[in-house]
């Protein structure tokens, strides 16, 4: 182990967690698609009956559903990065605007904590060391957030053992 300089540890444990995201860029066009066709042949049969104002509000129900999909995309563009060496547990946060933040722990100090829902679900993951305590994986399901638990505890069993030569 060389607690002086934790970014030459071996690492243990390396994990990216993302919003899901479950419509692609070719589903998002396909869906703009039929919503705009949709929205356009609708509008001209208003539009054919005199009624031309309604033709413009449908012209901007899909503007207004283009503007949440593309917001939607880019708050996808978050990520969480949980790395553990030898000496360090580091969570590194980037926005979807792409700022940066980071918290590093003791992987020796470190005690996960578990928030369960009252049917026992596990809602919420959280990292504490010394009065501190960070919120992790945010964005998984319960199901998803089992299984990171169980890979995160194994990672710092295994940093506390320390790692074979």
């Amino acid at each position: 182990m060389n607690p002086a300089n934790p970014e030459t540890d071996r690492e243990i444990f390396s994990a990216v967690i993302a919003p899901h995201r479950s419509l692609s860029r070719r589903g998002f066009l396909i869906f703009m698609a039929a919503v705009g066709g949709v929205s356009f042949a609708t509008g001209l049969v208003f539009l054919s009956m005199g009624a031309w104002p309604v033709f413009g509000f449908f012209g901007l129900d899909v503007l207004l559903i283009f503007l949440a999909f593309r917001a939607n995309y880019i708050s996808g563009r978050a990520r969480e990065v949980i790395r553990i060496t030898e000496s360090e547990l580091l969570v590194r946060r980037i926005s979807a605007k792409g700022a940066m933040a980071e918290w590093r722990f003791n992987p020796y100090w470190v005690r996960i904590d578990v928030g369960r829902d009252h049917d026992g679900d596990l809602q919420t993951v959280s990292l504490t060391s010394h009065g501190s305590k960070l919120e992790i994986g945010y964005w998984l399901s319960p199901p998803e957030k089992a299984d990171f638990l169980a890979a995160l505890s194994a990672a710092l069993a295994t940093a506390r053992r320390g790692l074979p030569a």
